[in-house]
């Protein structure tokens, strides 16, 4: 599949003969599914290439709280409440699980957030984005959430072990995200009119924006080409993109909702839905930090983390003292 892709001029990969043994050897051992463990050895930019990947997917987590977390005042019913607690509790133990599988290549936490808070590291474009009613909530479940899955459940047979066993608890848990997403949104496509028109205008705010959670075309994927030979990557950003569409179609027939795309159209020929031009002008402005909602949720990470300064630095002084006591009684 990546000799395809090598095809389009994306990557230049190198070939058995040009490797090092060393490098060799590990190529081989991918090519036979084996695992990758922290204390194996692995080339520069195989670690590289993880530690932007998993920290970046972290971030997304984390960042990814903060349109939800928003609405936890304001959910309509008690239930819906306790939904969305738990949901958002999840996204940050998504987040903990991540950052723990990153730390295992050598980076420290420090240095993640210190990225993240700087700007230099990047999180998912899709959370540059608001939620301006309750609807964007089931929507983000549904869509981006579903977006998510298509992308997460490869990982978890991905060459390095501990971002592959991370993937198996976030996956089910995502699983869980999706299908509320997805009740909620049925819930108001069968309400009044009013709220039939907010589901409507949600997935018309949403949809394109998802469809670019799955990164630019193949063809101007930097790092896909080489991601999929090391196996950190099993399938490429437009089969993912077709899939996710392929899915997603039927789902909003049943929600009574209509899909914002006039060239949208079911392709028998294919066997897939052919689709309409994606505007990759908008998802390149919000990765360079220009979307609606960019500096915003930067500003409130950094807010929060220099809030909670207090609670790390409690943390740590309760370790050190518990640390001193065994020492003495021993």
């Amino acid at each position: 599949m990546y000799a395809q892709m090598v095809k389009t001029g994306v990557d230049k990969l190198q070939s058995l003969d040009e490797m090092s043994a060393r490098e060799r050897a590990f190529q081989e051992r991918i090519d036979a599914d084996k695992r990758i463990e922290p204390k194996d050895w692995m080339p520069d930019s195989y670690r590289k290439t993880l530690i932007r990947q998993i920290s970046q997917h972290a971030h997304s987590e984390i960042v990814g709280m903060l349109p939800e977390g928003n609405w936890i005042t304001r959910a309509p019913t008690l239930k819906r409440k306790a939904i969305l607690m738990a949901k958002v509790q999840d996204e940050g133990g998504h987040g903990l699980y991540l950052y723990s599988a990153a730390e295992t290549l050598g980076i420290t936490r420090d240095q993640m957030f210190e990225a993240l808070h700087s700007g230099r590291a990047k999180y998912s474009s899709i959370f540059n984005y608001p939620a301006l009613t309750w609807a964007d909530i089931g929507t983000i479940g549904w869509l981006v959430d579903g977006a998510a899955i298509m992308n997460q459940v490869p990982l978890q047979r991905c060459s390095y072990g501990p971002y592959a066993r991370a993937m198996v608890r976030v996956c089910k848990e995502e699983s869980f995200h999706q299908r509320q997403g997805y009740d909620s949104l049925l819930a108001l496509s069968r309400g009044t009119d009013e709220q039939k028109r907010m589901a409507q205008d949600a997935l018309n705010r949403w949809w394109w924006p998802s469809l670019m959670m799955f990164g630019p075309p193949d063809g101007e994927s930097v790092h896909s080409a080489q991601s999929m030979r090391w196996k950190i990557k099993l399938f490429s950003n437009d089969e993912l993109r077709q899939r996710f569409i392929d899915l997603s179609v039927p789902q909003a027939e049943v929600l009574g909702l209509k899909i914002p795309d006039k060239d949208l159209k079911w392709n028998d020929e294919r066997g897939h839905y052919d689709f309409g031009e994606i505007d990759w002008s908008e998802l390149y402005e919000v990765v360079k930090g220009n979307g609606p909602c960019n500096r915003e949720r930067l500003s409130e990470r950094i807010r929060a983390w220099n809030e909670g300064s207090w609670v790390r630095d409690a943390a740590l002084a309760h370790a050190e003292k518990n640390i001193h006591r065994a020492s003495a009684n021993n």
